[in-house]
């Protein structure tokens, strides 16, 4: 199956009848065996939900929607942050300036270590394009951005 089209609000549909399930997607019918559709539903879980780990960082896509970045190995709840969603991360690394230190990420509310950890997932993550430009203070510049913004 191919990639929902970028202009289509239409939501999928799936109905089984017998051996196979019905699935509606974009105005095409695409049938599948019961097999085909539980793999299919495996894919969608793993990519919906799961996560990827970076050198020093791990951004975890939760099954209610929100994301997480943590620092990569840390088990306590104070080398975390919870976001809303992805789309919620991407928003507030839209927000900072061309280039931007860890004391930027505290105007949004994130303290201590947190603001550290965030600047480097956003340094870590493709989704992402900066890069690291120092270490002291830790400060981060986004790639194809005009330099004069700061």
């Amino acid at each position: 199956m191919g990639a929902k089209s970028a202009g289509s609000n239409q939501t999928p549909t799936a109905d089984a009848t017998g051996d196979a399930v019905l699935l509606e997607l974009d105005g095409a019918v695409h049938e599948l065996t019961r097999a085909e559709a539980a793999a299919l539903r495996e894919t969608l879980d793993d990519t919906l939900t799961g996560r990827e780990e970076f050198l020093r960082t791990a951004g975890v896509h939760r099954e209610d929607g929100s994301y997480v970045v943590e620092r990569r190995g840390a088990d306590s709840a104070g080398h975390r942050k919870v976001f809303e969603c992805f789309d919620a991360l991407r928003r507030l690394y839209d927000r900072l300036p061309a280039t931007f230190t860890a004391d930027d990420l505290s105007a949004t509310g994130l303290t201590g270590g947190r603001r550290h950890m965030v600047l480097r997932h956003f340094v870590e993550h493709p989704a992402f394009d900066c890069t690291l430009s120092k270490r002291q203070p830790l400060t981060a510049r986004k790639e194809g951005v005009d330099r004069s913004e700061r």
